[in-house]
Parts: structure tokens; C-alpha cells; sequence
């Protein structure tokens, strides 16, 4: 079976996404499900913390990531941390994304903590706790 045909587990899921963002930041939409939920719960003032279907996420993403990869190269997601829950669909993952701000050269990097939700190879449910106003930090964009 190839890889299009196997169900891929949340272990799995993280792992495609993980390159993608390596290969071509963002661009991770063909492995949400239509009905995904994306969760930023410690989103800015002003921004939004809940994306209710794909379509809606990506109408928000690909712009603000297209924007973010104009100003940072990413270099590398380390300290991979995953965590088995109870439930075979949920993972945990603890990770760092790395690289340099394009402007500068600054290298910079931030954690993040993502709970992932995946169903029948497809992403349902992602929920990614992130220090949103170090990375504006970061990206030399303070007061936004």
C-alpha cells in the first residue's frame, strides 16, 4: 500500500506535517479533514483562536503564512517530544520551531505544544498553544 492509501495515525500525521513545514511552509492543507477544527486558545487580542473547517482555516493561513515565510526561513522543528494518550487518535507534541529572521539573519526560535486530533488519516482537531506575542516579537512586529 502506499502512503496515500494507509490511514496515518496522529505519530504519523505530526511526521507529514513536520516536513511540510520543512518543504514548504503552511502548505499542509491536504491533510486536514473538510470538517477540522483548528484551536489557537492563546491567540493575540484581535485574533482569532477557533477555525471551524478547513476551508476557513486556509482562507486565514495561507496569507499569514505566505507573509511569515517572506520574513523567516525555517530551519528546523527540533526537540520532538510526542506523547501517547489514552485515546489512539490524540497525541501530545512538545516541539521548537528554528530558524533566521531574513531581514537580519537573527536566528530565533520558539516552542509550541500542539494536541492533535486525526480520524481516518485526516486531521479533525488541532489545538496549538503557542507564545504568539514572542514570535511578533521575533518577526520585529512589536504592538500588532
Amino acid at each position: 500500500m502506499t502512503e496515500s492509501t494507509v490511514a496515518s495515525g496522529p505519530r504519523e500525521m505530526f511526521e507529514r506535517v513536520r516536513r511540510h513545514w520543512l518543504e514548504n511552509l503552511g502548505g499542509f492543507g491536504s491533510e486536514l479533514a473538510d470538517n477540522a477544527v483548528i484551536e489557537i486558545p492563546f491567540a493575540p487580542p484581535g485574533r482569532p483562536r477557533r477555525h471551524e473547517g478547513k476551508e476557513a482555516f486556509l482562507l486565514f493561513a495561507d496569507p499569514e503564512q505566505a507573509a511569515f515565510a517572506r520574513r523567516f526561513a525555517l530551519d528546523e522543528v527540533r526537540e520532538v517530544v510526542v506523547h501517547e494518550t489514552a485515546d489512539p487518535e490524540v497525541i501530545v507534541v512538545e516541539y521548537e520551531l528554528a530558524g533566521r529572521v531574513l531581514a537580519t539573519g537573527r536566528q530565533a526560535s520558539s516552542p509550541f505544544i500542539g494536541v492533535l486530533r486525526v480520524r481516518d488519516g485526516k486531521i479533525v482537531n488541532w489545538r496549538e498553544y503557542q507564545n504568539t506575542l514572542a514570535m511578533i516579537e521575533i518577526m520585529g512586529q512589536p504592538g500588532t
